[in-house]
């Protein structure tokens, strides 16, 4: 069961939703980099449940202890092994479905790989998971922004159920921006109107879906391989491997499918004695590899499975029953929770390719 991301710089994670807890050991971290602990603190706590009435009730402090990898808090070179441990952890409440598939959940799939499920809370399949990714982002942002002044990366939520928000220049928007509402939607017009079909699947038992955009600014050109690894498609793959994540576009995505070529082309130009592009159709990468320019992405989000409405469904035995859980405590929406995630895997990413980069220029000037 593969559980690490990464070539250069490797994040795997461990730990179950209901275990005794969740991290992540970082391979590849640059010595000597005075860490910052804190702002790891930071990024948690953006991700844990419980922040507003539009996400999960469970309460969970999420506090990061580091177990190797530092002296001083200085980066060794060596792995980094951050742990946090699961304190408002319930498995009682999934007890009623210990041998019942929860539709449109990882159950069947896992048992039928495996032969064996963790019923309570998803456990790997959890996105309870994603705070051993978040940890490892937010060790990785600290780096790119010390060695890349102009480097940043925010994402916010852009729809809800098919209702867009109205971002006019999403290169403008930053992280307070995004982190002034529980919603962590920009456009202050449409966060009441979006908030209310969040409320109202919530109070009906259900749940909806919608996208997140993430916009990834002040990288330099030549990250990403010409092939399988193009930065488009590392980021791709890095999105989809998010909980609920259904889909994936760069630049204008498939909107491009509706264009002449020769409207969806970026001319080329010199701008302060750099060749830039005169649009950004592209989205900032070029044959798969950066192209200086901006690089942004939609990911598409379903609604949390976990719905408290009676459904049809099978149990391990292969009979039918009804299924209408009793408790639990889930996101009647997982946009607002999945910003910091979708930010945080484009953050492995690019970490991972800027020093695959480094190492292709170490050998190029030597040669």
């Amino acid at each position: 069961m593969p559980n690490t991301f990464g070539h250069i710089y490797r994040a795997t994670t461990f730990g179950e939703s209901h275990g005794g807890g969740v991290g992540v050991v970082i391979d590849g971290c640059p010595p000597g980099f005075n860490l910052d602990l804190r702002a790891v603190q930071q990024w948690l706590n953006r991700r844990r449940p419980g922040q507003s009435k539009l996400s999960s009730p469970r309460q969970e402090k999420d506090q990061v202890e580091c177990l190797s990898g530092l002296e001083s808090g200085v980066t060794l070179g060596t792995p980094i092994a951050l742990f946090v441990r699961n304190e408002d952890q319930r498995p009682g409440d999934y007890q009623d479905m210990n041998t019942v598939f929860r539709p449109s959940h990882a159950d069947y799939t896992t048992f039928a790989k495996y032969g064996v499920k963790a019923a309570s809370g998803g456990g790997r399949a959890s996105a309870r998971e994603t705070i051993g990714r978040v940890a490892a982002a937010a060790v990785a942002e600290q780096i790119l922004q010390a060695k890349l002044p102009q480097f940043r990366c925010v994402a916010y939520v852009d729809s809800v159920k098919g209702v867009k928000a109205v971002i006019d220049d999403p290169t403008a928007v930053t992280r307070d921006d995004v982190e002034s509402h529980a919603l962590r939607c920009p456009d202050v017009k449409s966060r009441e109107q979006l908030e209310a079909i969040i409320t109202s699947a919530q109070q009906a038992g259900d749940t909806v879906g919608g996208t997140i955009t993430c916009v990834i600014s002040g990288v330099p050109v030549g990250l990403g391989e010409p092939v399988f690894d193009k930065l488009e498609a590392d980021l791709a793959k890095a999105m989809l491997s998010l909980p609920a994540s259904k889909g994936f576009e760069i630049g204008l995505g498939f909107a491009a499918t509706e264009l002449y070529g020769s409207q969806h082309n970026d001319a080329f130009t010199i701008k302060d004695g750099s060749v830039r592009t005169v649009t950004n159709r592209s989205g900032g990468t070029q044959g798969g590899i950066s192209n200086g320019e901006s690089i942004y992405f939609r990911v598409a989000f379903k609604p949390v499975s976990t719905i408290f409405k009676e459904q049809d469904t099978v149990d391990s035995d292969g009979k039918q029953v009804k299924l209408k859980p009793k408790a639990g405590r889930h996101d009647p929406c997982v946009l607002p929770r999945a910003v910091p995630m979708v930010e945080a895997m484009a953050l492995l990413v690019i970490m991972d390719h800027w020093l695959r980069q480094g190492t292709i220029s170490q050998f190029a000037s030597h040669s």
